[in-house]
Parts: structure tokens; C-alpha cells; sequence
């Protein structure tokens, strides 16, 4: 019988770090080796389970990252672009895979984790759900098959919590459609529209952010063109699709070689 996958949570006060935290807890096929959350969190030093609201079950909350690190086979980071970064660094350090579903990060930020991939094998993915991934696959071939005559927007709708705009799946969605069009979607996004702006530019791909109330993730994808419109969507229900598809990724990288990868990738897509 395979050993069952070490797994380390970080942000591991957060809902989703929580939510993580459960499903690894719940799965045969991992183990919760260690958690971290921030310094100055008031969890440091506390029992997973007493965050939890349930009893103890031997993992403290720590701070330390390098020793979460090294008790780990894999880390799990859904935290922020600039932790995440020192985050991909350490791994590549120690050899320690990395699943990354943080959003919000710069181009020179990616460029970074790209270099800490060279070292250990990283998933990162904007959304880890199995249907977003799917429906990046389907905007893709859509795209291709469409041309230009139909407008492209994509529309996703978050709570009143959330801190970037477009969401990363949003982007992951653009990115798709962009690339089933044959064009960069750098030189042909849209994500702003205030005040007189003109005629929409042909060939480009517009993004709307909505954000309110407890919505856990709402994602269209609208073709417009002429007397039609087609429209793939997905929407979210429970934030424990998002863990689930995480623990998927992480007992899937370890036995990776070096190298960045996608949510396409662990699911064969």
C-alpha cells in the first residue's frame, strides 16, 4: 500500500485554510504533517483542532515555516502573491512540492515562482475546481471556432471579501480564449469601462467583476455576435471544491520531476 502524501497548510487560520485543513483530515490518501499561519496570527502555538472547533488531534500551528517545510512532501498556499513568492523559493530550497492557488500576482511575481519551478515541482492553478477546467478547455475551442465578428467578455462574480480584480479564473478564462483566438491577451484585454469610452474594439476581450454578499465564485463566457449569443458558464456552490481539487493536485506533483504545472495537467486535460 502507497504511503499515504505528508501535507503541510499554510494560512492555515483562513476559511480556506480551514476548509484545507478538514479535507485533508477526511482523505486516505494523505496527512496533515504540519500547518503554518502568519507571526502575528493568535493561532500560533494552538492545536488544528482546537481552530477547528474540534479536539485535539497533534498538529500545532506554527510560524516556522522552514520546519513546516521539512516535515512536508507537499505545501499547500492559497495566501498572497508576495508570501507565496518567498513561499516557491523555500520549496525550491528544500524540494518540497508546492500547490499554489494564491491569485492577484504580477507578471514578475509569476516570473519568480517559474524560476523555484526549475527546482521542485509546482502546480499552480487559479481555480482548482474540475468544471473550470473544463470550461477553460471548452472556451478555447470555441474561440478557435468563432471569429472575430463575435465579442468576447468575461463576467465573474465573488464576495465582498475578495481583493483582486478580475479573479484569477477569470483570467485563466481569458488567457483561454485568447489563446483558442491565436492572440495575446496582454495586447487584446479589456478590464476597464467608465464614462465615454467609445465603440468596443474589435478582437478584444472585455472582463466584468461583480462583487457582493457571499457569492463563492460565478463565471460567464459570452460569445456576442449578431442576432446570437452563446454563453458557457460555470458557478460555485460550496468552497470545498476548491480544496478538494488541491488535495487532488497535491498527492498528484510529489511524484513529479521539477517544473511548473496546471490543474490541466493533474486532471490529464
Amino acid at each position: 500500500m502507497t504511503e499515504p502524501v505528508a501535507i503541510a497548510i499554510l494560512g492555515a487560520s483562513g476559511r480556506m485554510g480551514q476548509m484545507l485543513i478538514k479535507t485533508v483530515l477526511a482523505s486516505d490518501k494523505a496527512v496533515l504533517a504540519a500547518a503554518a499561519d502568519r507571526p502575528d496570527s493568535p493561532c500560533i502555538g494552538q492545536d488544528v483542532g482546537a481552530v477547528l472547533g474540534q479536539t485535539d488531534i497533534g498538529v500545532t500551528i506554527s510560524s516556522d515555516l522552514r520546519a513546516v517545510f521539512s516535515a512536508s512532501d507537499v505545501v499547500i498556499d492559497f495566501t498572497s502573491p508576495a508570501a507565496t513568492v518567498a513561499h516557491a523559493q523555500l520549496a525550491a530550497e528544500l524540494g518540497v512540492s508546492l500547490v499554489i492557488g494564491t491569485t492577484g500576482m504580477t507578471d514578475d511575481e509569476l516570473a519568480s515562482i517559474a524560476q523555484s519551478a526549475q527546482k521542485t515541482s509546482i502546480v499552480r492553478a487559479g481555480n482548482m475546481s474540475l468544471g473550470v477546467n473544463l470550461l477553460t478547455v471548452l472556451v478555447e475551442k470555441v474561440a478557435a471556432a468563432l471569429d472575430e465578428d463575435f465579442d468576447i467578455e468575461v463576467i465573474e462574480a465573488h464576495h465582498n471579501k475578495k481583493v483582486d480584480a478580475p479573479s484569477g479564473t477569470a483570467l485563466m478564462l481569458g488567457e483561454a480564449a485568447a489563446k483558442g483566438r491565436g492572440v495575446s491577451l496582454a495586447e487584446t484585454r479589456d478590464s476597464g469601462r467608465d464614462g465615454i469610452t467609445g465603440a468596443r474594439k474589435r478582437g478584444d476581450i472585455g472582463f466584468v467583476a461583480v462583487r457582493g454578499g457571499d457569492i463563492v465564485g460565478e463565471h460567464d463566457v459570452l460569445f456576442a455576435g449578431d442576432g446570437e449569443r452563446l454563453v458557457l458558464r460555470h458557478v460555485a456552490t460550496d468552497r470545498s471544491l476548491f480544496s478538494r481539487g488541491a488535495m487532488k493536485a497535491a498527492v498528484w506533483v510529489v511524484s513529479q520531476p521539477a517544473g511548473e504545472y496546471s490543474m490541466l495537467d493533474v486532471l490529464g486535460l
